[in-house]
């Protein structure tokens, strides 16, 4: 990637859109008024796609690829916001100073001559039993190009995506999955009890490049997105084809994903009333299909239709070079449950529906926690206290949402074993009394608890899981966005009533900046998206309570 010669101003106005001939001043950017315009662009798209004027679309879209605005945010999101902002790609490159950010989000809106993507890095995670998913890393400039042209896609299909597709949108989650799955299946003469529990075999990596080019019908990045897709990938310095698949790890592939499966619920058989004081329900009779990403649940009437659902999907999928794993695709009712994104669904006596970690799940985090404690002998309290509390916290964030009471304080017990034999063993040579007595005690204020672990030098104690409040989570509505511009309302109240899982203290002062950055306003509470996973969560809250500072004097918020 090379960049143009800039010169530096602090100027942080007059940044929107047009061309600039000065390179901004990074710290000074007003990101407010940049975000601002950015969502008034997207939702200028998002309402010329809903009423199917598709030249005003394709216009709107080739304004929002010149957006100074969305140069910045792309140049943002991926240098200060996405989990991997410091892996580099194939050309060994990140940017992380400020300077850098700028040229990066000039370069993206000047390109002197057409960009050539480059060839993405696999890399390997690991997965459960010993499995390992592939990732494709693309290079910086690539993961900003695909981050602006993301906000130029997405709206278009945010104003056409069905309803119940929940996986990688704004302002849609896991947790919104979950309670769709309840809602349809609570009720005590609830009919639709038969489950097809799908999962796609290796979805992203078989992703047929033609079908996506296609749908994308006369998108003006169109040509740039097929090279995305066909770029390449380096395993091992060796140089491989992709004629198939869209790598994960790239910016723009799970958009890519939705747009594969768009109309995967007509193609199931689902039909919603249009009209009438029933509009966007479920018509009787025909099954209903929750889809997260590639995992999706069809709840039917019957095991025969449930079949049906199947046989129709699979024929859907082949031209989109997709099939369902036949390993992790199941037909199952609900009084034997079902396991969906880490919650365990099942239907008991009377018709009572129960939403539970699942008892994967719950065997993971014990693992997780018992790794990590053992890690840990030789350390100090504070060390484990600090390792430990975004993994509590985290985990109970995400499945506060459930019926998770008796999960969370038989998880509380075997914390509490792992610590003790922690200070055992840190100490050996003490008595039970002086361990007892040195560890464990009322540290927290506001608890009646004096078995809390905790460290007598800084006051700082370990978490509980119980501490977490079970709440019920409202589910989106409909095909509702936060693009829609006739519903700002309803996603503002919707973020006043989703409150993370901070203190009190905290929250309090959240709510008298208005949930904003005192400098620079920007949002400080989740917005768009909420975290999809305990990790997510982990990750959210270790960053916001680091990110966010209380000036004694002011009692205000900021965020640095």
């Amino acid at each position: 990637m090379t960049m143009p010669e800039a010169t530096v101003v602090a100027d942080g106005g007059d940044m929107v859109n047009g061309p600039e001939d000065h390179l901004l001043d990074w710290d000074a950017v007003r990101w407010r008024t940049v975000e601002d315009e950015v969502r008034r662009l997207r939702q200028r798209i998002f309402a010329a796609s809903q009423a199917g004027d598709h030249k005003r679309v394709r216009n709107l879209q080739k304004l929002m690829l010149r957006s100074r605005s969305n140069a910045l945010v792309s140049a943002r999101r991926v240098t200060e916001v996405n989990a991997g902002r410091k892996t580099a790609g194939v050309d060994g490159k990140v940017v992380v100073t400020p300077q850098q950010k700028a040229e990066l989000a000039d370069w993206v809106q000047h390109q002197a001559e057409p960009w050539s993507p480059r060839p993405v890095k696999r890399v390997y995670v690991p997965k459960s039993k010993g499995r390992r998913r592939p990732l494709g890393i693309p290079v910086i400039a690539d993961r900003c190009l695909q981050a602006l042209t993301v906000n130029a896609l997405e709206p278009e299909w945010e104003a056409r995506f069905e309803p119940k597709s929940y996986g990688f949108r704004p302002g849609r989650g896991c947790h919104d999955a979950i309670v769709a799955i309840h809602t349809t299946a609570s009720r005590t003469d609830a009919k639709r009890l038969w489950v097809l529990d799908a999962d796609l075999a290796a979805a992203f990596d078989r992703l047929n490049h033609d079908h996506i080019t296609t749908s994308l019908g006369g998108f003006p990045a169109r040509e740039l997105v097929r090279q995305w897709l066909r770029a390449g990938v380096i395993e091992n310095g060796r140089f491989a084809p992709t004629e198939e698949g869209a790598p994960q790890g790239g910016v723009i592939s799970p958009l890519l994903l939705n747009v594969a499966l768009h109309g995967m619920e007509a193609a199931a058989g689902v039909r919603y009333h249009v009209t009438g004081t029933r509009a966007g329900k479920t018509m009787p009779g025909c099954p209903a299909v929750i889809r997260y990403a590639d995992d999706l649940l069809a709840l039917c009437h019957s095991r025969e239709q449930a079949e049906q659902v199947k046989a129709r999907l699979a024929e859907w999928l082949a031209p989109r070079g997709l099939v369902f794993n036949e390993d992790k695709t199941r037909i199952t009712h609900l009084d034997r449950g079902v396991d969906f994104l880490g919650f365990s669904i099942r239907r008991f006596r009377g018709g009572k529906l129960l939403t539970k970690p699942s008892n994967e799940a719950l065997r993971r985090i014990r693992k997780r926690l018992s790794t990590e404690v053992k890690a840990l002998r030789g350390a100090n309290a504070d060390a484990v206290i600090a390792k430990l509390n975004p993994i509590i916290t985290g985990w109970a964030a995400y499945y506060r949402i459930g019926v998770s009471s008796r999960a969370f304080n038989a998880l509380d017990a075997h914390v509490w074993r792992l610590v003790y034999k922690w200070a055992r063993i840190s100490h050996p040579n003490k008595p039970t009394r002086w361990v007892t007595t040195r560890y464990f005690g009322k540290f927290n204020p506001v608890r009646q608890d004096r078995w809390i672990f905790g460290s007598r030098h800084t006051g700082f104690f370990l978490r509980k899981f119980a501490w977490t409040a079970i709440v019920r989570h409202r589910m989106v509505v409909g095909t509702a966005s936060p693009d829609d511009p006739s519903l700002s309302g309803y996603w503002a109240t919707r973020r006043r009533r989703s409150k993370p899982p901070l203190g009190k203290t905290m929250l309090h002062l959240l709510q008298a900046q208005h949930g904003r950055c005192s400098i620079c306003r920007g949002l400080l509470l989740l917005a768009d998206r909420e975290p999809q996973s305990p990790h997510e969560w982990e990750q959210w809250l270790a960053v916001t309570r680091k990110a966010m500072r209380c000036s004694e004097s002011s009692g205000q918020v900021r965020r640095v």
